[in-house]
């Protein structure tokens, strides 16, 4: 067994090998002085949201603010939609995203599911509201075969994002991402359970990261012989629609904190929020939920998501972890209406008239809602709320990041 907390490997480890992967794979993320002391003291932020899956409603809506705003790409704008999470997303130290699609060509054919294939202008927004990174192992990572691999991450490139997960080479592959976070070197590492119909190409297992306790743990083990003083891992699991995990996401869970020494789990794929929960030292974020999506047959469950907001604090050579959650919403206007003679019925006061991804605790401090706005809105912060602590995280530290207004 790994002890935890074990965290800096020896700099007379490194070979020659590893000093050139370390080389390869770090880049620069939130500044810092590198020459922070190493005994203690040194401090950064990270934050972690759910699932971008983009809907062809959502396609839609983008098109229809390009056309207001006169910005945007080959009439693509999705600035509008995921602006509201920009002051939570664009203050963290190092902010992950999960994009979960296949990215495309900028002027389609776009698909949405069953193999998701979207606007590569997504990425510029992602961007610009402050990430820096994104996990790109998912169930949905080969809908498109090995081009929709290299185009996803070309995409991302161009855009200024790191990524991790799935792969163009088997060099790149065993390649560790690290990057530098205000003078701390910082992993992430990615992998999903499967890929739905597909499979790996015989010739390219490498292609995606894919569950497996050894795998992961070989990950974490060339991350740290890299560098590496913080290993994140963003990890596609569970049931879909459910809010609490399953009992194999459960054992799997409690089998990476006791043999592993990752920091914190980041978990993806259920399109609802579920719990977090402290093990053995460990946070593990079992499901962030949606960061957007527009589902077939919207829930109310699959609308809501949660940035995860995770302080890193070094004390006496060990790595804390305060973990923090700031609720998000996506709003879904109603189907239109029209009256008896054809014409479109006029708004209800109070009703969604765009999609609209917001930060739930910001929302609610508006004057200007309306009694509807403001009950949906709470509902959207309390079971979320609910849901993060159903595991007892509380008596652990695990808060909001936003307290509810009044």
């Amino acid at each position: 067994m790994i002890r935890r907390r074990c965290r800096r490997a020896l700099p007379s480890m490194l070979t020659p090998l590893a000093l050139v992967a370390a080389l390869a794979g770090c880049g620069l993320v939130g500044g810092g002085d590198d020459s922070a002391p190493a005994g203690g003291g040194r401090s950064f932020t990270v934050a972690a949201a759910g699932d971008i899956l983009i809907h062809s409603q959502l396609i839609d809506q983008a098109r229809a603010d390009a056309g207001k705003t006169g910005k945007g790409t080959d009439g693509l704008d999705f600035g509008p939609l995921m602006a509201g999470i920009k002051p939570v997303i664009s203050k963290a130290d190092l902010a992950i995203c999960h994009m979960e699609p296949v990215i495309g060509k900028p002027k389609g054919p776009f698909e949405s599911y069953p193999d998701f294939l979207i606007p590569p202008q997504i990425a510029g927004t992602i961007k610009d509201i402050g990430y820096d990174t994104c996990s790109t192992a998912s169930n949905h990572s080969i809908d498109h075969g090995y081009a929709g691999v290299e185009r996803t991450l070309d995409t991302l490139d161009a855009a200024g994002l790191k990524h991790t997960g799935s792969f163009r080479t088997e060099k790149d592959a065993l390649t560790p991402l690290i990057m530098k976070v205000k003078g701390v070197k910082v992993a992430q590492i990615s992998f999903a359970f499967g890929f739905n119909a597909h499979e790996l190409p015989n010739d390219k297992p490498w292609l995606v990261n894919q569950n497996d306790l050894g795998r992961i743990r070989a990950a974490e083990k060339r991350a740290r012989a890299a560098g590496a003083e913080v290993v994140i891992l963003s990890i596609h699991w569970g049931r879909e629609h459910h809010p609490n995990p399953s009992t194999p996401q459960l054992e799997f869970a409690r089998q990476l904190a006791r043999r592993t020494g990752i920091d914190l789990i980041i978990g993806h794929h259920a399109h609802v929020v579920q719990p977090m929960e402290k093990v053995d030292g460990t946070w593990i974020a079992y499901g962030l939920g949606n960061q957007v999506a527009r589902h077939d047959v919207p829930t109310g469950l699959t609308e809501e998501g949660v940035i995860g907001w995770f302080t890193f604090t070094e004390r006496d050579g060990r790595w804390q972890v305060e973990p923090r959650y700031e609720p998000t919403l996506v709003e879904i206007p109603p189907d239109p209406e029209v009256t008896a003679d054809g014409t479109p019925a006029e708004p209800v006061k109070g009703q969604v008239r765009d999609y609209r991804l917001v930060d739930v605790a910001a929302e609610l401090k508006r004057d200007d809602l309306s009694d509807v706005e403001r009950s949906r809105l709470r509902l959207a912060f309390e079971r979320t709320e609910g849901t993060m602590l159903n595991r007892g995280a509380a008596k652990d530290g695990l808060r909001p990041l936003t307290e509810l207004p009044g």
